[in-house]
């Protein structure tokens, strides 16, 4: 199934063409914003954990191997996509580990993950910054078009 976003408007994410699933950056201050783009919300949750991936490095440069599982609740949507992705810079920051593949599932308000990545090669995955936490600046999760869009600021 593909979807189709036009996001003409300062929402942040350029998303103007059919897709799978799909990420991208925008600019918010000294933060970093993170979009994902996906045909349902898993996919969105997907998506958006490959683009906090790339705020560290280029995420073509992390090999899925180690396998973890991943368990998350909240009262929202909105909330859980927060909880989402201070639990993977959690785990980036404890496993000392990038992740590359994202198998979500979201259900009744809870999200169960299988992510794989790999530990942390500073010569070959050359890293840029450190993610400190989500934010809950420009938190959305939304369904446009034929897509659900995830969005939320970084603090870096």
């Amino acid at each position: 199934m593909e979807c189709v976003v036009n996001t003409s408007d300062d929402r942040g994410c350029g998303h103007r063409q059919k897709h799978q699933v799909s990420w991208d950056h925008f600019r918010h201050g000294a933060d970093i914003g993170l979009c994902g783009t996906g045909t349902d919300k898993a996919g969105a949750f997907e998506a958006i954990a490959l683009a906090l991936t790339a705020v560290v490095t280029d995420p073509d440069k992390v090999t899925a191997g180690e396998a973890i599982e991943l368990r998350c609740k909240a009262p929202s949507d909105e909330l859980l996509l927060v909880d989402w992705l201070n639990s993977l810079i959690y785990e980036m920051a404890v496993r000392k580990m990038l992740f590359r593949r994202f198998e979500v599932t979201i259900e009744d308000g809870e999200l169960s993950a299988r992510v794989s990545g790999e530990p942390v090669d500073v010569k070959k995955h050359h890293p840029v910054v450190e993610v400190k936490g989500a934010t809950y600046t420009s938190l959305a999760l939304e369904r446009i078009d034929d897509c659900w869009v995830a969005r939320c600021v970084v603090d870096v």
